[in-house]
């Protein structure tokens, strides 16, 4: 019910919408100003009339309040919107970016909120030293001050409370973490500005990761648009950080066979892992949650119906595919399917031989014990891996890359490796493999001008074509 109070020559009309999170009574007000030449019966029957509309536009939702904070707002949309319509993954990497959002513009309204605003805060995100990681590098001869000092590296790494690992980084010239070289400044009684400074390598965050920022707070502004609490986003009268593209790093068919033969020496699993990324260009998440019930021996196929995740506050956890397309099936080689049983094998033996210590999963990949390997840690094995062998400057998910490049280069249609790779649209595949496309296409020019070339050769362009 609404109540009307004089005020002067004007009369505010006050509506309760409900209540807000807390319990608190949300209430709208507006005020209506008579004309000075209305009679006092013509005022009183606007005024019922005003006070009716106002009524019917908070009821239905047409009144807009963008009085509320940002801060109070986006607590609300990951509440009501993202922990219903997102992944737990990017709600975790959402509210990560949070942390540095909130603070610069939590406090300010909905309705208050201008372009301006988020310049500012973009151009503080690529200031130097704003990283969480930031690294560090000792500005001073770390060997030659312990030495004045009578320290030995053992003993300042027991006293800075830091391995002895971090000393030898220092002596190579390596950076170090914020943590670290803080310690190393108090262990000495120095001021760490004397000691280090950050390194150039780590100090600005990517234009990438600016637009990371740009583009959840875009999305919180645009379902206050349409939840009609404000009436336009802010964000799409700000121009975002330009992101050049980088080529994705991949190997040729040269590396990927020097990379597979480097592996003879390696732990059982890992001899699986590698060529079946290869073979199937499947994202490292797909791979963790393969079961043995999605390998179809009889027809050389590979179901990918889910993937396994972690995040901190849930260790391993089993999540849809990354969306619908992902959902598929692709077809292998014969050779894959032998490697595949032969490691059926070894893993039901290791299974006998732990015995009651075996948990049973139905997964391909494991610990030792059969729980769900934890994805990072194949990263964190193929990373040490390229390092051992001396290979190219490749990471885990580089495997899918160089599984479509080698597809594209060989004449598949673009159609079919999106498919195989999961990805919702062919444009998607061609913007992130359009250097591959370009090879292929210079290649297929190269081919025609073999095949035409000795008819070209007959052709007398002296006499006309037509003739």
């Amino acid at each position: 019910m609404a109540t009307v109070t004089k005020r002067g020559t004007s009369y505010r009309i006050r509506v309760s919408c409900g209540y807000d999170m807390t319990g608190k009574q949300l209430m709208r007000s507006t005020t209506w100003k008579p004309d000075p030449c209305m009679t006092e019966k013509q005022i009183k029957k606007e005024l019922q009339r005003q006070t009716v509309l106002f009524e019917e536009k908070c009821r239905a939702g047409l009144f807009l309040d963008g009085s509320v904070r940002f801060a109070d707002f986006s607590d609300k949309w990951f509440k009501d919107y993202a922990d219903k319509q997102l992944r737990a993954k990017t709600i975790s990497r959402y509210q990560g970016l949070m942390k540095r959002i909130l603070p610069a513009i939590g406090h300010i309204r909905l309705d208050h909120l201008q372009p301006h605003h988020l310049i500012s805060f973009y151009d503080n995100l690529s200031e130097n030293g704003i990283r969480d990681d930031v690294k560090y590098r000792c500005i001073v001869d770390l060997k030659v001050l312990l030495k004045e000092k009578g320290l030995t590296k053992d003993k300042i790494a027991e006293m800075a409370i830091v391995s002895k690992s971090v000393i030898n980084s220092i002596y190579e010239g390596k950076n170090i973490s914020f943590s670290s070289a803080q310690r190393l400044a108090n262990a000495l009684e120095k001021d760490i500005k004397t000691l280090f400074e950050v390194s150039a390598a780590t100090k600005q965050l990517s234009a990438q990761t600016i637009l990371h920022y740009h583009r959840l707070i875009s999305s919180i502004l645009s379902t206050a648009v349409q939840w009609q609490v404000i009436f336009s986003n802010p964000c799409e009268r700000v121009k975002p950080p330009r992101v050049e593209r980088k080529e994705a790093r991949y190997l040729d068919e040269h590396g990927a066979a020097l990379l597979l033969s480097a592996l003879i020496d390696e732990p059982v699993q890992y001899r699986v892992i590698v060529p079946l990324l290869l073979n199937t260009g499947m994202r490292r998440g797909e791979l963790c949650g393969l079961e043995w019930p999605d390998i179809d021996f009889d027809n050389n196929l590979l179901h990918i119906r889910r993937t396994s995740l972690y995040l901190p506050d849930r260790g391993v956890f089993e999540d849809e595919t990354k969306n619908s397309s992902s959902n598929r099936s692709i077809k292998v080689p014969s050779a894959t399917m032998e490697m595949l049983r032969s490691y059926r094998a070894w893993q039901n033996e290791r299974r006998l031989e732990l015995g009651d210590q075996w948990i049973q999963s139905k997964r391909l990949f494991t610990k030792w014990n059969g729980e769900p390997i934890h994805p990072d840690t194949i990263s964190a094995w193929f990373y040490h891996f390229v390092i051992r062998k001396g290979l190219p400057d490749i990471s885990l998910h580089s495997l899918r890359h160089t599984n479509a490049t080698l597809q594209i280069a060989a004449g598949i249609p673009l159609k079919t490796v999106s498919n195989r790779l999961g990805h919702a649209q062919a444009s998607t595949t061609g913007n992130i493999y359009a250097h591959a496309i370009k090879s292929a296409d210079a290649a297929a020019a190269e081919v025609l001008e073999d095949i035409l070339n000795p008819y070209s050769k007959k052709v007398n362009l002296k006499k006309p074509l037509n003739k």
